[in-house]
C-alpha cells in the first residue's frame, strides 16, 4: 500500500552503532536508507535526485541522528524486499510507504507513524462502473508484489476480483491506461501522485478510501534505542513545522488532501497504530 517509510543506533563509528550497513569511508560515517524509487511525491528517483515525502522525512530523521544529506546512501526498497533488507543489514532503515501491521512487526520494528494514508482505487477518467471496492467482482485489479492492498479487496470486498501483480506501480499504471486492467489499488496519496505524474489526465483517484494506512519507519527488530530516537525525530518534525512543509510540497498539484482526522499523526510510537493487515 497511501506505502513507507531507518535501523541501528547511530553514533560516530560502526561499533558504536551496533549495526551492519553503516560504514566509514575515511571522511565520515554513512547511513543507508531504503526508499521507493517509483512513487512520485513519496519516493522517486530521477537521475541522481531523490524526491518526495519519504525522502524528506528520511533526511530530517537522519539529520537529527547526526547525518548530513551527503552522508545518506539511498537504496531501492521494493515492497516485497523491505523486511529482508532490514533483517539482512542491507539498510539501516526503510522509509517507503511502509504500513505498520502485525505481520511485519513480528520480524522488524516500527517507529512512527509519520503519515496516515488510506487505501483507494485508481481508474480511467471515463470509468463509471467502478464505484468502490465492492464493485470489483469480475474486474481486473493491479497492485504491486509484496503489498497487501489487492488481497484486502479480494478478502473483504470483492471475492471474484481478478488480481494482477506487477513489480512496480509504473507497470500497473501502464496496464490501466492500456486497458489490460480496470483499476489499480494502493494508498490514496500514492495513487494521487501517480495520476498527477503519469496519467496525463487519463486517470482519476476514485475518492472512496476504505482503510487506515499508518506509515512507519522500518528498523531492525529489537533495536529499541533506535526506535525511540526516530520517534522523537518524527515528533520534532511535526512540532517545528517541517512536517507540514514536506506534506504540502509532496501533494502540491495532485488535488489530494490528507485526512485531517489522523494527520499529522499523534501518539507517535504507540502500539495501537499497528494494523491487522
Amino acid at each position: 500500500m497511501m506505502a513507507a517509510v531507518l535501523a541501528v543506533a547511530l553514533s560516530g563509528s560502526l561499533s558504536a552503532c551496533g549495526g551492519t550497513s553503516q560504514s566509514s569511508d575515511g571522511d565520515g560515517k554513512r547511513i543507508t536508507i531504503g526508499i521507493k524509487f517509483d512513487q512520485p511525491g513519496l519516493g522517486f528517483k530521477q537521475g541522481s535526485s531523490y524526491t518526495g515525502l519519504d525522502t524528506d522525512v528520511a533526511r530530517y530523521v537522519a539529520k537529527k541522528l547526526g547525518y548530513s544529506e551527503d552522508q545518506i546512501v539511498w537504496k531501492e526498497a521494493p515492497s516485497k524486499q523491505r523486511e529482508a533488507l532490514i533483517q539482512n543489514g542491507d539498510v539501516d532503515m526503510v522509509v517507503a510507504t511502509y504500513t505498520m501491521n502485525k505481520a511485519r512487526s513480528k520480524v522488524i520494528d516500527f517507529a512512527g507513524p509519520y503519515f496516515v494514508a488510506a487505501q483507494d482505487l485508481l481508474v480511467r477518467s471515463d470509468e463509471t462502473g467502478i464505484t468502490g471496492p465492492k464493485s470489483l467482482d469480475g474486474k481486473k485489479l493491479c497492485s504491486v508484489t509484496g503489498s497487501n492492498s489487492a488481497q484486502r479487496i479480494k478478502q473483504d470486498y470483492s471475492s471474484k476480483v481478478q488480481l494482477m501483480e506487477q513489480s512496480g506501480y509504473a507497470e500497473c499504471v501502464t496496464a490501466l491506461i492500456s486497458g489490460t486492467v480496470d483499476a489499480v489499488t494502493t494508498d490514496d496519496v500514492i495513487l494521487a501522485g501517480l495520476a498527477s505524474a503519469k496519467g496525463n489526465g487519463q486517470l482519476k483517484v476514485l475518492g472512496t478510501p476504505f482503510s487506515k494506512e499508518p506509515y512507519g519507519i522500518g528498523i531492525k527488530k529489537g533495536d529499541t534505542s533506535m526506535v525511540s530516537k526516530v520517534n522523537k525525530a518524527i515528533e520534532d518534525m511535526i512540532s517545528d513545522g517541517s512536517w507540514k512543509k514536506a506534506v504540502d510540497s509532496a501533494t502540491k498539484g495532485t488535488g489530494y488532501t490528507p485526512n485531517s482526522e489522523f494527520n499529522p499523526p499523534t501518539k507517535i510510537g504507540d502500539s495501537s497504530w499497528i494494523q491487522d493487515l
